[in-house]
């Protein structure tokens, strides 16, 4: 059965703040707290290379691949897990509310025979990386569209 762990937050910014903020992968680290190095580009097939240091959990290197993407909408990649036993699909999306108000969603489904290994205190620490990178993302969004608008929000 697959386990999904997720964030969501809703931002009084314009999803193309948010969209600008998240396609920039490189700049990554400067703000998300859970990538510690980010390399790549936003594409379909384009293969990222992520340094993950969620919470509590020794850093790993990734090189998840995209397989889905939209601009102001979403960016989704896939990681096979435990040997090709299980897989990861990661998903940012963005959902327009208005033209200055959205809803920013991150998280991760996983699934495959293997989901039984991921012990709760993993899921923990996966939780507690997605929330922050997403009130990270708040913080920074804000800033910007404050930067912006000359103050107001």
């Amino acid at each position: 059965m697959p386990i999904k762990i997720e964030h969501r937050v809703g931002l009084p910014v314009p999803p193309d703040i948010v969209w600008e903020i998240l396609a920039d992968v490189p700049r990554w680290p400067e703000w998300t707290g859970i990538y510690a190095q980010a390399k790549g580009v936003i594409g379909y097939g384009e293969k990222l290379k992520l340094t993950l240091a969620l919470p509590n959990q020794k850093p790993i290197t990734i090189e998840p691949r995209i397989f889905d993407w939209a601009p102001n909408e979403a960016i989704h990649w896939r990681l096979p897990l435990y040997g090709g036993f299980g897989k990861s699909t990661r998903y940012l999306e963005i959902e327009a509310l208005s033209q200055t108000g959205c809803v920013f969603s991150n998280g991760e489904i996983l699934d495959g025979f293997a989901v039984r290994w991921i012990q709760p205190a993993m899921r923990r620490s996966m939780k507690a990386g997605f929330t922050a990178l997403g009130e990270a993302l708040e913080q920074r969004a804000l800033a910007l569209w404050r930067e912006r608008t000359g103050g107001a929000t």
